[in-house]
């Protein structure tokens, strides 16, 4: 065991001498470019691990470079969406503006061609019911509005005054299915009853069988309801065919849309008096 001991030391001697020559060697011999090999051999490591640190150096400069680059055009792509929002509803609002201006310029072209005195409101309210057609508008007794006051746009009958309130009434829609009104066929002069159905469209009743109706008739108010002046376009035939008791079932397409309605026009009436001295 202790010569296995001295054995190996005596190894690790002539190795660390050997080496110690070839280094000797080394800083005296020069190479073909007449630099010392052994300064050729450590300059060769230095430079190959310098070559390697660079390469990952700029690796990671270039993974950075892309990666700022990447959240550069994320931003913008953001700032422009939100532009784009921002633009899209400026475009709505002034979609909005222009239809109510052109709303409340028809209003304006209208009423100086009717022969009626009229009130000018803007609907703020419609009821929930598909049957019962009913909307609210901001004017009321305070502005002269009473019951069973037509209401009207420049399109035709919009439907009457139920239910006036001090600053705001309840207005009852042509097409609301307890709705009636006084007309007739503007050619033929043929008279019946509109009524509504809770639907979009109107029919015709008890319009004898011998009328003479033709498709796209327009249908007017004939007056003899008390609350509809005689002549207001109510809407045009859609279809007719013929009933029972020798009546005409005819289906009316309203020529006003109640589905946009905005702006309308209240036909303001006389109000009955009856004087009892005179009477007497």
């Amino acid at each position: 065991m202790v010569f296995s001991y001295f054995r190996n030391r005596t190894g690790y001697i002539v190795l660390g001498i050997t080496l110690g020559h070839l280094l000797l060697i080394s800083t005296q011999v020069n190479n073909e470019r007449g630099v010392p090999v052994l300064e050729a051999i450590v300059f060769g490591m230095f430079a190959e691990v310098q070559r390697v640190g660079t390469t990952v150096l700029n690796s990671g400069k270039g993974v950075w470079t892309d990666y700022l680059a990447l959240q550069t055009v994320r931003d913008e792509n953001k700032k422009l969406k939100e532009q784009v929002s921002r633009l899209q509803v400026q475009q709505q609002e002034d979609r909005a503006l222009m239809s109510e201006v052109r709303g409340l310029r028809e209003l304006l072209d209208f009423r100086p061609s009717s022969s009626f005195e009229t009130i000018a409101a803007t609907l703020i309210g419609s009821s929930a019911s598909p049957e019962f057609r009913t909307v609210t508008i901001n004017k009321g007794k305070a502005d002269g509005v009473r019951p069973d006051m037509a209401v009207i746009t420049p399109a035709g009958v919009v439907g009457r005054i139920i239910t006036p309130n001090e600053r705001a009434s309840q207005v009852q829609l042509l097409i609301d299915r307890n709705a009636a009104a006084g007309a007739m066929l503007e050619r033929s002069r043929s008279q019946g009853i509109v009524v509504g159905g809770g639907s979009n469209y109107l029919s015709v009743n008890y319009l004898s069988r011998m009328s003479d109706i033709r498709t796209d008739d327009q249908v007017v108010t004939s007056g003899v309801d008390g609350i509809y002046p005689k002549g207001l376009l109510i809407g045009q035939v859609e279809s007719f065919q013929l009933g029972v008791l020798d009546f005409t079932e005819i289906v009316i397409r309203p020529a006003v849309d109640f589905s946009s309605l905005e702006h309308v026009l209240i036909i303001v009436t006389p109000l009955v008096t009856t004087n009892f001295e005179d009477a007497g």
